[in-house]
């Protein structure tokens, strides 16, 4: 599925929803859409201003800085602190009295960076990709402790691996590795906390996003750097 954002801050969404469990947010017997087509539950009133579709679930950030989810939430991705489902956009009220900056929806877990430069994550904690030291799941938004003292500005969900990037440039990745290098640590070695990519120590890294088994990121000379599989 596809999600959009119009002109006036409005949400559109088209494609499939094969697990009818409300990918595309508009609500209960909605299983497909070719065309965009808005979305019928505002987000509280708020403009869209970035949004995050993944494979069973999305993520809107809105206007005053709160985060909102749909679609499947099995793993808990969804961050209302149960499992259940959402058929269109709830606000994660975990969030309330914080502002969000950015959010990004991986396979089964989710990423968001607030305005004081935290990093949080909910979800599956499968391979350590939540970065808190652990495997276990997170039904509500919990902030990375690893990353305290580090002001990130981007963050990426992949499908099994997360990375940030902090204001000095550098990148720092934790989750599955899988034998693909797609950390970048040159080992194969999962990673249940944060670590920084050592290999782009010399590079001021301003972008980066994480895939299914690779990993890109864009340094501020314009140059692309890639790994894993």
């Amino acid at each position: 599925h596809s999600l959009f954002i119009d002109g006036e801050g409005r949400l559109s969404s088209c494609g499939s929803d094969p697990m009818q469990e409300g990918l595309l947010g508009h609500g209960d017997g909605v299983p497909q859409l070719n065309t965009p087509t808005r979305l019928p539950s505002p987000l509280g009133g708020e403009r869209a201003v970035s949004v995050s579709a993944a494979a069973a679930h999305s993520l809107a950030l809105a206007a005053d800085g709160s985060v909102w989810s749909w679609g499947f939430g099995g793993d808990g991705q969804l961050g209302h602190g149960d499992g259940r489902a959402q058929w269109q956009p709830k606000k994660v009220e975990a969030f309330a009295g914080r502002r969000v900056a950015a959010v990004s929806a991986g396979y089964s877990h989710s990423l968001a960076l607030t305005t004081d430069g935290a990093v949080w994550s909910w979800g599956s904690g499968a391979d350590g990709k939540l970065g808190h030291g652990d495997q276990q799941q997170q039904l509500l938004p919990k902030k990375i402790e690893a990353l305290v003292g580090q002001r990130v500005v981007a963050v990426s969900a992949g499908t099994a691996v997360s990375l940030a990037i902090t204001t000095d440039g550098a990148v720092w990745s934790w989750g599955w590795d899988g034998y693909h290098g797609q950390l970048g640590h040159g080992d194969g070695h999962n990673q249940l906390l944060p670590k920084k990519v050592e290999a782009l120590a010399d590079q001021r890294v301003v972008a980066a996003s994480a895939g299914s088994c690779h990993s890109i990121a864009r340094t501020a000379d314009g140059a692309v750097w890639s790994w894993g599989n």
